[in-house]
């Protein structure tokens, strides 16, 4: 403590009045205290914290399919939901003689990381009015695969394996046709499944559930078996190669067969096609489809009206290239497309016309018949006789009788019986073959223009409708 002679003085100013001058001593400034300042900051930097930690964590009383995330970051929650389900355990009862798999073993997964960030979003710790909100759902799903070799490890017994239905070919029949499924037993992962997700979302880390059979369906139903059985017995129909529309290779449905497999890919039946199997009769195609062009015949009159066409014309063509045919039939086969379209180049054939008509001498008793104005048959003949001459003029064809009697009516002078190949050229008058006699180059007949039986059917052949006959002397 400072004395009054050691303790700073001040100057005072001048009084009036009689109060004498005087040095006064400085009092000393108050110290500044501090522990206020280091509380305040204390508390300030809890609420930073505080409030720093709202904008990473989960709210308080958050669950994720029954686990609890709340005061957790989205990462430390992901960890907690997949380690939940790994450590979840299952005893198996009856049969099951207690074993007891874990969620590891079962192969039980959920998308924990989106699951986190969802809890997070819909549950951040910063909105107080998501605390304590509902459960985020989760889509929990066991490993088939690895659930079903764990449970057949653990309980063997409760196992046989059900018989998928099957796809084969009769080479008797030609068809496809089924071998039937048979039930099996085993554990319904399926099931399983269900009570696990039940049991987590209850909050439980363990539960119990039957080890013992259950029916277990094949995975290929003879429904399946069926429909595909169908599937491939329609395209037999019309499996092979086209033209067009013309289906010009078909395949026999035993060789298609050979080329076909019906797989059972776990539970599913496709179809296989061989493409080496196939490329034998792609080898032989050309040999098949190639052709020359056939030129369209057609018989006309003089006037050139067409009256029977005796040659359908048919284009030439030519198959392409053959690589890789092989193979895209195969792959059409394989999806149940048994038409396959092959690439030719055509040749277009040309229409000739032939003119023909009949001459009938009856001087000479010939009958001559013309193509194009050039003789192309002469034969000697038998025409009417005196009294029944055979008329002359010009005709035309008009129809054909295979075979009957002629003249055999009442009252009628005579009755032929069974005559055959007439064709006729005006009222009652025809070329027709002869049995009765053998007279040919001499007058016969009752009118009409006798023949050998083997002409008359040449000519019978020879003349449509409309043919030009001409009968003169």
């Amino acid at each position: 403590m400072l004395t009054p002679s050691e303790a700073p003085t001040e100057t005072v100013p001048p009084q009036t009045g009689e109060q004498p001058l005087a040095w006064a001593p400085i009092e000393p400034s108050p110290k500044k205290r501090r522990l206020g300042l280091w509380i305040g900051l204390g508390v300030g930097a809890v609420v930073l914290g505080a409030g720093a930690a709202s904008m990473i964590l989960i709210a308080p009383g958050t669950t994720v399919a029954g686990i609890p995330v709340g005061w957790m970051t989205p990462g430390a929650a992901a960890e907690a939901i997949s380690s939940h389900l790994a450590q979840t355990e299952v005893t198996l009862t009856g049969e099951g003689d207690g074993a007891v798999l874990t969620g590891a073993d079962l192969g039980a997964t959920a998308d924990a990381a989106a699951l986190a960030d969802a809890a997070f979003a819909a549950h951040p710790m910063w909105n107080l009015g998501a605390w304590m909100g509902d459960p985020v759902p989760a889509d929990i799903v066991l490993d088939d695969a690895k659930a079903s070799a764990a449970l057949r490890d653990a309980v063997p017994s409760s196992f046989v394996d059900p018989v998928d239905a099957g796809v084969v070919f009769d080479a008797t029949t030609g068809v496809y046709g089924i071998t039937p499924a048979e039930s099996g037993t085993g554990i319904d992962v399926g099931d399983l499944n269900a009570a696990f997700v039940e049991a987590v979302g209850a909050g439980s880390t363990s539960f119990e559930y039957p080890g013992g059979p259950a029916e277990a369906l094949p995975a290929v139903s003879d429904d399946d078996a069926t429909a595909t059985a169908t599937s491939l017995n329609t395209m037999l129909t019309t499996v092979g190669f086209y033209v067009g529309d013309e289906r010009t290779v078909p395949i026999d449905p035993a060789v298609a067969a050979s080329w076909l497999t019906v797989v059972d890919d776990e539970g599913q039946l496709r179809i296989e096609a061989d493409p080496q199997a196939i490329q034998a009769t792609v080898d032989a195609l050309p040999a098949v489809v190639d052709r020359a062009p056939v030129n369209a015949t057609n018989i006309v009159d003089s006037a050139g009206n067409v009256l029977r066409a005796e040659q359908e014309g048919m284009t030439g063509r030519a198959l392409g290239d053959t690589s890789g045919i092989a193979d895209q039939f195969a792959a059409q086969l394989a999806a149940g497309d048994g038409v396959f379209a092959l690439s030719v180049t055509e040749t277009p054939f040309e229409t000739v016309s032939l003119f023909r008509r009949i001459e009938i001498d009856l001087g000479s008793q010939r009958a001559i018949l013309f193509e194009n104005n050039e003789v192309v048959k002469s034969w000697a003949v038998s025409t009417g006789l005196p009294g029944t001459l055979t008329p002359t003029g010009n005709f035309k064809v008009f129809a054909h009788t295979r075979m009957q009697d002629m003249g055999c009516y009442e009252g009628a002078p005579y009755c032929t019986e069974d005559v055959p190949w007439i064709t006729w050229f005006t009222t009652n008058i025809g070329f027709h073959g002869t049995y009765w006699h053998n007279n040919f180059g001499q007058r016969m007949s009752h009118g009409c223009v006798n023949l050998p039986i083997d002409l008359a059917k040449y000519v019978y052949d020879w003349s449509p409708v409309g043919l030009e006959v001409s009968v003169h002397n």
